[in-house]
């Protein structure tokens, strides 16, 4: 991250202000410039800042804006809110934090504006008090909907702020006590039934009490203390001149014993979700335990875990769209997806009682790129999907011209099974109809080994990702061999699987015997014919894993939570400006045949090419010479090396040979590396879909006749345990380690090796 300037304002001498429109603005101060990065730590910044305005770093207080909102103070309390901060303001020039000393904060309590309404409304907008010292402000809060938390409450005459809480950090009082008043007895109205309900429901919480409905219908609501013998009641019925609700009767007396009501009767999780909803939205990663910390301080209402996570998951229901509704808004969604983008493939299937089974995604601009400008390429590989129905999403990709990444098709289905895939597979042949031989880098297991020759038959060749081989042959070794000599055969599996030459790759073979002959048989048993540079019919252009498409596994991380058609929709939103970024960068190249990448590539090439020497040929046949001597097949294409055929560039050699024969080297790369196919693969744009916004998912929509309706699939139990994330660093065990020449132990050489010689 670059460097970012802070501008640190001391809030000694100044004070808040409130604006008509209700944000906050600071006047007076002292300001002070620092320049911060990520990895700037807290308490150098807060030292730099006691140092410069002369007050003890561990009495101040740290405050600043969110980024668009001057509503809202947000405390840095330690280093994960200190980078938060950093992170939040990552596209800001510069950003603000309020520098509080004790002092300042017994000063602004003690001036805040005395202002009070005779009028108290229960539609305060609830905003967390995100912690101890922060000044929180509501979008539409109105006179005496709050009041200032202190270490003794006002008396019921003492004047009351507008538009402000303070939180003492010392004599924490719960922010529950801010809804005493949110009832306040008879003639106050409300706007409708649910907003007299939701103001007694916070009403009741601070004042301790549990009650029950007497009467709750569309016409009256009459509620009494749950307590036996308890006399408090109230009843509110709807006004026949203006429609609004009215408390029309209300006994304020409390005979009950208050206090031993635990304060989480009513803490439902609907309710804690509307509390929790703002600040979910401003932290997305907001956990359950977090959650319930929160709550039991602000509120007094203690929370288990189950009970957070599902108001978490009202709340981000609240903000994102309904699950459920969005199951149901598939139909039209696919059918608005091949309107929105001609020749795009978005099908999905049902089981027999309408539950979703599985869904496919093929945009047409990803199918054109892939036939117009992608080498017959295709990676295969899963991403799951730890959403509330969870399922699993299987994906194909390709690499473009300048092997970046370029998603072909995905589908969401329950498992990773054969069934899905052959299902995917041919939903993926019909939507490309290319006619050309692909090859597919994928794994073995799972029902693909089967499913590829099903769909595909001879039009294919499957190159198995050399990972899941490394992995299964480590795991299937595991009892019978110690990690060194695993470690070892590992080597010599890898030195088998990328040796050009057949002679390399049997000396490879050898030494895995001379190990183990079990470990040679397991490779032999492997089909090697699938996944060894030497013996692989297929063109994989040097790919040896399926885990290629890094970038959009991420896309999914970002979106697997949201109901499945914002997720959906949030891909298409990622690959549609992908598609646009890609398009502009290939404007702003210098006119070149090749790519930038693969331009590099050649260069170097040419350049090794100058020190050999080419003897005359044998019709097309040509010797050249250097370090060794390489027998180059100019009509073929193809160099004893195997570079020219493993990567589509012409190696060292070929070169020579072509420079000899008065030929450019550009005549011989693939067209894949071109710059045109480049520009044809990112052709086609991506268009939006209109109605996948949260209104889309809240809105209910009329049920069209003729038209399954789609309902969500069973839900799964969630495995044990932390959930599996895609590895992407190598496995430490294929890292070589040094070994000894004479004593051949490893972890140290002959210079530092302790054995007699």
């Amino acid at each position: 991250m670059a460097t970012k300037k802070v501008i640190a304002i001391c809030q000694s001498g100044g004070e808040f202000v409130t604006n008509k429109d209700g944000s906050l603005a600071y006047s007076g101060g002292d300001a002070y410039a620092i320049d911060i990065d990520q990895d700037t730590c807290m308490s150098d910044f807060k030292s730099e800042l006691a140092e410069n305005f002369g007050f003890s770093w561990e009495n101040m207080t740290l405050k600043y804006f969110l980024p668009g909102n001057k509503k809202t103070l947000i405390t840095i309390s330690k280093d994960k809110d200190f980078q938060r901060m950093v992170s939040f303001s990552a596209d800001a020039p510069n950003v603000e934090i309020f520098v509080l000393p004790e002092e300042a904060e017994a000063r602004n309590v003690s001036n805040m504006p005395a202002s009070r309404s005779s009028r108290t409304t229960a539609s305060e907008a609830v905003v967390p008090v995100v912690s101890a010292g922060d000044i929180v402000v509501g979008d539409d809060m109105i006179a005496n909907d709050f009041q200032i938390e202190m270490g003794i409450m006002p008396e019921e005459s003492s004047p009351l702020p507008c538009n402000f809480v303070l939180t003492d950090e010392k004599q924490h009082i719960k922010a529950a006590q801010q809804w005493e008043n949110a009832i306040t007895g008879v003639d106050q109205r409300f706007n409708s039934f649910t907003e007299f309900r939701d103001a007694l429901h916070k009403y009741s919480i601070a004042h301790g009490f549990t009650y029950k409905y007497k009467k709750n219908d569309s016409h009256r609501v009459s509620v009494k203390c749950k307590a036996q013998g308890c006399p408090w009641r109230i009843t509110a019925s709807r006004l026949s001149t203006t429609q609004l609700i009215c408390i029309k009767k209300m006994n304020t007396r409390h005979t009950c014993e208050r206090a031993v009501v635990k304060a989480g009767y009513r803490a439902s999780r609907g309710w804690v979700g509307s509390i929790i909803k703002e600040k979910l939205k401003a932290f997305p990663d907001y956990k359950p335990k977090d959650i319930a910390e929160d709550i039991k301080r602000e509120y007094g209402i203690q929370l288990n875990y189950s009970q957070a996570w599902r108001a978490k998951e009202i709340a981000r229901e609240q903000l994102q769209g309904s699950y459920k509704k969005a199951y149901s808004q598939l139909p039209s969604f696919c059918k608005k997806i091949r309107e929105t983008n001609p020749g795009s493939i978005a099908i999905f299937m049902t089981k027999e009682d309408s539950s979703f089974h599985r869904l496919f995604i093929s945009f047409y601009a990803s199918i054109s790129g892939f036939r117009q400008g992608c080498r017959p390429l295709l990676f295969l590989d899963t991403a799951d999907l730890n959403s509330k129905y969870q399922g699993v999403m299987l994906v194909a990709t390709a690499p473009d011209a300048e092997d970046g990444i370029f998603p072909v098709a995905f589908a969401v289905v329950d498992a990773e099974t054969e069934d899905n895939w052959v299902w995917f597979l041919e939903h993926l042949k019909l939507a490309l109809a290319d006619p050309r031989t692909i090859t597919f880098v994928a794994d073995f297991q799972n029902g693909l080994k089967t499913a590829l020759p099903l769909v595909f038959e001879k039009q294919h060749h499957h190159a198995y990702c050399l990972r899941h081989l490394a992995e299964k042959l480590n795991m299937d070794l595991q009892a019978q061999f110690s990690h060194e000599a695993r470690r070892f055969i590992l080597n010599d599996f890898y030195a088998a699987a990328y040796a050009t030459q057949p002679d390399a790759y049997y000396r490879s073979l050898e030494n895995i015997k001379s190990i183990s002959p079990d470990a040679y048989t397991w490779v032999i048993e492997s089909e090697p014919l699938h996944w060894a540079n030497a013996l692989f019919e297929g063109e994989r252009y040097n790919h040896m894993n399926s885990i290629f498409g890094l970038d959009f596994y991420s896309w999914v991380s970002e979106a697997h939570e949201l109901p499945i058609t914002q997720m959906i929709d949030e891909l298409r939103a990622k690959l549609m400006q992908s598609i646009y970024t890609h398009q502009v960068q290939s404007r702003e190249w210098i006119v070149s045949t090749l790519t930038p990448t693969n331009e590099e590539k050649l260069q170097k090439e040419i350049e090794l090419a100058r020190s050999l020497q080419v003897s005359a040929p044998h019709n097309s046949l040509f010797e050249v010479h250097g370090e060794t001597i390489n027998l180059v097949d100019i009509n073929q294409c193809d160099c004893d090396c195997k570079v020219w055929r493993l990567t589509g560039l012409p190696c060292s050699h070929a070169v020579a040979v072509v420079e000899c024969i008065g030929k450019s080297p550009y005549e011989y790369c693939s067209r894949y590396f071109t710059s045109e196919s480049y520009r044809l693969t990112y052709a086609e744009s991506i268009n939006p879909v209109p109605n996948t916004t949260m209104t889309m998912m809240i809105l209910e929509e009329p049920p069209v006749e003729g038209v399954v309706s789609v309902t969500p699939p069973p839900t799964r139990l969630t495995p044990p345990g932390r959930p599996k994330s895609k590895q992407v660093e190598p496995l430490d065990m294929f890292k070589r380690q040094l070994q000894c020449s004479n004593c051949k132990g490893l972890g140290h050489n002959k210079k530092t090796c302790k054995a007699v010689s």
